[in-house]
């Protein structure tokens, strides 16, 4: 007498639209199933509008700590990875999750690996209503960012610091889904946003890795609970793929620095790096300094992250950050001569200084609005693959928290064309409240999430 057989359901063939369906009636998909997925992302084989119908339900129903641990891991092997034992250095890297101006990683970066460090920095570019790191060293003439491995190393063990984008051939699954959740709603979302950062940064060997997370009206999720949750989620997961991780939770509150943009941009940190202290760019200094002291004490080359800030800023003051940057961008094929006079280069096609409508103080600033701004001006991107313009952005003149008097500067515009300054002025001057009182200030660095303190909060998290 014979029984029939049944199949294991591990060996069963999978459907795209099953899992689809999974997820949108609130169910959790197994490791397999989310393999599946980033599988057919990175070969091509699920079609786009399918993969996008996924990451909305995604989106909507969330994904539990098993799934985005799947993800991250499955994603991070959808391709090649990067090996940085070779280079003799324990490897570092620092990521934000994204903001306005915020433009740390041309500081964090030279001043690590002045320290004796090695940053290997896989970068993106702009993304909804935040600029790309990319994009602003892309207004650097002639600077490469897309190497291969080979060179990526090369550059590596030359500076000690290489800033480039994804290869085709590293994360191609995150190429494919990044994309996709910039122009399906779906960006906000911890889960997603954790394994999109976490794949590439744990597909280029890390040993160790900063996490700097935005909150306030010009992050991805504004709310501190959320951000709280995104950074105890990305340490726990990265920990657990075996590279130690800190996160931050930083201000974003008001643009980081007094430039947003990309060449712009560029010149403020230039300032920096030849140990200037300019009041308006003090903020982005400290969280610079606070962020590298992270990664070279991580890094072993501190017995401290306040050691580890000590010797950071020494490489300010002693100009080896600035050599290391310097080094690092005619490594891939940038122009170092346009640093002697940076605002010589600066030529953006118009230009219009909005001042102040009334006299107060700086109460707010909706982030987020200044940052789309920033974007309608040419800077940004409105769908993948665009042209950004290197000269258009806004330099802000005041900040929250400052005293203005009716007809003062508050900002200036650049553009790529004259038609293009209505919009970002209109978006400035709703984007700004002046009030009669200052408003409460608001630490630049908040919570500080280790490993032991992330899996606490984990555990206590109703999500």
């Amino acid at each position: 007498m014979s029984t029939a057989h049944t199949p294991d359901t591990q060996d069963a063939p999978l459907h795209t639209i099953d899992l689809i369906r999974k997820k949108r009636d609130g169910h959790t998909l197994d490791a397999r199933e989310i393999a599946f997925l980033v599988s057919g992302a990175a070969a091509g084989s699920i079609p786009l509008e399918q993969l996008s119908a996924w990451l909305m339900a995604a989106w909507l129903r969330g994904l539990s700590l098993e799934e985005i641990r799947a993800l991250t891991l499955a994603m991070r092997d959808s391709g090649d990875k990067f090996d940085p034992s070779r280079l003799g250095k324990t490897a570092v890297d620092k990521h934000s999750t994204g903001g306005v101006g915020d433009k740390t990683s041309f500081l964090v970066a030279p001043m690590a690996a002045a320290c004796g460090v090695a940053v290997p920095m896989i970068s993106g570019r702009a993304l909804g209503h935040t600029g790309g790191t990319l994009d602003k060293l892309e207004s650097i003439p002639g600077y490469r960012t897309a190497l291969s491995l080979a060179e990526f190393e090369t550059v590596l063990a030359h500076c000690g610091v290489s800033i480039v984008s994804q290869t085709p051939s590293l994360v191609p699954a995150d190429r494919v889904l990044y994309a996709l959740r910039d122009r399906t709603g779906t960006v906000e979302s911890p889960g997603l946003i954790c394994a999109s950062i976490l794949s590439k940064k744990l597909a280029a060997g890390l040993d160790a890795l900063v996490l700097d997370v935005k909150t306030g009206s010009g992050a991805f999720l504004s709310k501190r609970e959320d951000a709280e949750y995104l950074a105890a989620l990305m340490v726990s997961t990265a920990e657990a793929a075996g590279t130690r991780t800190v996160a931050l939770l930083t201000d974003m509150g008001q643009p980081l620095g007094r430039a947003a943009g990309n060449w712009i941009e560029i010149m403020e940190c230039l300032e920096l790096l030849h140990g200037k202290t300019p009041a308006e760019s003090e903020d982005l200094r400290e969280l610079s300094l606070t962020l590298a002291g992270w990664m070279i004490f991580l890094g072993g080359k501190a017995e401290s992250e306040t050691k580890g800030r000590q010797l950071a800023e020494a490489t300010l003051e002693d100009g080896s950050a600035l050599a290391v940057f310097t080094k690092m961008v005619e490594a891939q094929g940038g122009d170092s001569g346009i640093f002697s006079d940076p605002q010589a280069f600066h030529k953006p096609g118009a230009s219009k200084v909005v001042n102040a409508w009334e006299t107060g103080f700086i109460a707010e600033m909706d982030t987020t609005e200044l940052g789309w701004a920033v974007q309608r001006t040419g800077a940004g991107r409105e769908k993948a693959g665009e042209p950004v313009d290197a000269h258009a952005g806004i330099v802000f003149h005041a900040r929250c928290e400052d005293f203005v008097k009716k007809g003062q500067p508050m900002a200036t515009i650049f553009a790529t064309t004259e038609a293009q300054l209505a919009e970002p002025i209109s978006l400035l001057r709703k984007a700004i409240t002046i009030a009669e009182e200052p408003p409460q200030p608001v630490p630049l660095v908040g919570r500080i999430f280790t490993r032991e303190k992330a899996e606490a909060f984990l555990r206590d998290a109703v999500r």
